[in-house]
């Protein structure tokens, strides 16, 4: 039986700010973050939005009342979790309208949980063929003003349908999954930013990146030859490429150059948003099949990384048709809003965060389909608008 990605869809704040802009006002040369980190744009985030808006509105546009019918299961996987106790898939399977009688969770490992999440789908339609597995990987990167990491900051959700006869990705039976206790990246209870060793983490992330494709080669006997593209975990595009070439070294064949071609398509969109965390894989995805010419049949390999630390390498094959089955992101993108740095000190610094007051927020000017309207008695309040 064919397991896979059937339905894909992208969703992201209606803001983002020009890093051209921002490097000016921080007194940095805007080559050090277009060039150096890789990032043109920044989906900025107002506090009418979290991971449970962002989630849902990814979500609702892939669904159908059909489709629907099937889902048994919602799986979000985030680190920007609203509550220490209740799962956020709650929160989107009711926004949702989805039956009662669904499955909800949330996940937790850094960046890389989405993966997990997917695996996990994966069993649970090979145990209940007639099932569909909805699972939301839904993120806001934070890092604080002023900050190191200012630059990788970014805002977004990725939903995905995982099924039987999927119609954009087939999943492969093999994969190579690392894990080890460092700290490279961690946010404490207590805190709303993370605290990161950029360095350090991006060695880490190389490493993991080397273990998990060779024993993956271990496990299958495949060469770079057999991948018509390897796609990345970007929380900031030049990341994947320091993960490429790596692999690559100096090797400037047809196959290596093939790969950098498409390595360079699953960037495209990640360069205008940002940071997703556990949806930064899976944007890079939907750029590399929305700016590629790949044909069915193409074997891609995807690798998935969250700090702390945990990766994980594993394939699938191009099912025929499958851009039909994906919301156009470009198009979306380019009816966004740009906010000046002043407007996106305010905005980042208005969020909800650990308030513990009753606080509402004015949502007329929100334009997405969900929206958080505030917090009464340490409660969320959500609307479908």
């Amino acid at each position: 039986m064919r397991i896979g990605i059937d339905r894909m869809a992208f969703a992201t704040t209606n803001d983002y700010l020009d890093l051209v802009e921002l490097a000016k006002e921080r007194g940095v040369d805007p080559n050090k973050f277009t060039i150096g980190i890789g990032q043109d744009l920044q989906a900025v985030v107002p506090p009418t939005q979290d991971i449970v808006t962002l989630g849902a509105t990814a979500a609702k546009k892939l669904l159908t009342p059909e489709l629907e019918k099937n889902i048994s299961t919602v799986i979000v996987a985030t680190e920007s979790g609203i509550d220490n106790s209740k799962a956020s898939a709650i929160y989107i399977k009711h926004l949702l309208g989805l039956s009662d009688f669904t499955r909800t969770v949330e996940m937790k490992e850094a960046c890389y949980s989405a993966t997990a999440a997917i695996q996990f789908a994966k069993g649970v339609v090979a145990l209940n063929p007639q099932e569909t597995v909805l699972v939301i990987a839904a993120d806001i990167a934070r890092y604080g003003l002023n900050t190191p990491g200012e630059v990788t900051q970014g805002a977004g959700a990725v939903a995905m349908l995982i099924s039987r006869n999927p119609h954009i990705l087939t999943l492969e039976d093999t994969t190579a999954a690392y894990s080890k206790d460092i700290m490279d990246f961690w946010r404490p209870l207590y805190a709303t930013e993370a605290l990161v060793d950029g360095k350090y983490s991006t060695n880490v992330y190389i490493e993991f990146f080397l273990q998990t494709f060779t024993r993956y080669q271990q496990l299958t006997g495949r060469e770079l030859a057999d991948f018509a593209a390897l796609t990345f975990h970007m929380p900031f595009t030049k990341m994947g490429k320091k993960g490429l070439e790596g692999l690559l070294k100096d090797r400037n064949d047809e196959v290596a150059q093939r790969l950098r071609t498409q390595l360079t398509a699953s960037q495209l969109f990640s360069r205008q948003v940002g940071n997703l965390y556990t949806g930064s894989l899976y944007l890079s995805l939907m750029s590399l099949l929305q700016n590629s010419d790949l044909r069915a049949g193409s074997r891609i390999g995807l690798f998935s990384y969250g700090s702390g630390a945990e990766g994980e390498f594993y394939t699938g094959i191009l099912e025929d048709g499958y851009e039909h089955y994906m919301n156009n992101i470009q198009e979306e993108l380019k009816h966004r809003h740009q906010v000046s740095v002043a407007e996106y000190e305010k905005l980042f610094s208005s969020q909800l965060g650990m308030n513990d007051r009753d606080i509402e927020f004015d949502v007329t000017n929100d334009p997405l389909p969900f929206v958080l309207k505030g917090q009464k008695d340490h409660q969320r309040i959500y609307e479908a608008k």
